[in-house]
């Protein structure tokens, strides 16, 4: 680590960055007229900060020369740290107000369910590939009541679902969706056509498949008094489709998921309650001008907005 030989712990606290940068202009320039040019900065105030660093350091630093002045032995020692201290901060700041997706070798952390994982990582992924191909995604469900903290610790970058419980993130939405019902095509139940409150009523001769990580259908099948009729319960919905296809079991799922089963299947749509939603991309505020985050943000709604 580059260090400012010659300066004490104490010294630090009582220089002002502008001190070192004048030094350096000084050093380089060989004059206090020009130093002070190039820092557009009047001739007084710069003999000013240069009386100051002086007393500081307890050394005149620069000597009156022909054309200009001629640097101490003691600043002479102070240059080059001063220089490489001044170059290391000023690309310090630089990548903090950039990302540079190409050259990027970032690891993302992302909260997804398993049928978020299949929605949304396909079509991310393949935008990564094109954009950030050294970029990393390591996604995985977190437990809900730890997504809040997991986002403001920066443990996850961001979490995409149907969240309300995060009242306390920023979000953008993604998609607006809704629970159906999913049957196998020759399924008895769709032998007959209903709609409205009369399909809502023929619910009750169905059996259900639900999975334990969506508490949505869950709620669902309570609210219309169906749990009863509940057969099922897997860990993970893209199971559904084979159960589904196997037996004459229904299942609640997204229909943005539904629309992919294949032709086997068969979609009803009965008004119950709970079944819009939005799917929204959740992110705390403190991230929210890292520059990373903020690419990769924009990155997420160019993919899904189109």
């Amino acid at each position: 680590m580059t260090r400012l030989s010659g300066i004490s712990s104490v010294h630090i606290n009582e220089i002002d960055l502008n001190l070192l940068r004048l030094f350096d202009a000084v050093y380089r320039s060989r004059s206090v007229s020009r130093a002070a040019e190039q820092l557009q900065l009047t001739q007084p105030a710069a003999s000013q900060g240069l009386t100051r660093l002086r007393t500081l350091l307890h050394d005149p630093l620069f000597m009156r020369a022909p054309g200009g002045v001629q640097p101490t032995p003691r600043a002479d020692r102070l240059a080059d740290p001063v220089r490489q201290a001044l170059a290391t901060l000023e690309l310090a700041l630089a990548e903090a107000d950039e990302f540079q997706p190409l050259q990027s070798r970032r690891t993302f952390q992302l909260h997804l369910s398993d049928i978020g994982e299949g929605r949304f990582l396909p079509p991310l992924m393949a935008a990564l590939r094109a954009q950030a191909p050294g970029v990393r995604v390591e996604a995985r469900p977190w437990p809900r009541e730890e997504l809040a903290e997991g986002l403001h610790s920066g443990r996850i970058d961001f979490a995409f679902g149907f969240l309300p419980m995060l009242k306390d993130t920023e979000r953008a939405r993604l998609l607006d969706d809704r629970y159906v019902v999913v049957l196998r095509r020759d399924h008895p139940f769709l032998a007959r056509r209903r709609t409205g409150r009369a399909l809502l009523a023929a619910l009750s001769a169905l059996e259900f498949v639900a999975v334990r990580t969506h508490a949505d259908t869950r709620r669902i099948l309570q609210l219309l008094q169906l749990e009863e009729r509940l057969r099922l319960v897997t860990e993970h919905f893209l199971v559904l489709p084979a159960i589904v296809q196997a037996t004459d079991l229904a299942a609640l799922v997204p229909r943005d998921i539904a629309e992919g089963f294949g032709e086997g299947h068969a979609i009803v749509e009965p008004p119950f309650p709970l079944r819009d939603f939005t799917v929204s991309l959740h992110w705390s505020r403190r991230f929210e001008s890292e520059p990373g985050h903020r690419w990769l943000r924009g990155l997420i709604g160019e993919v899904f907005r189109s």
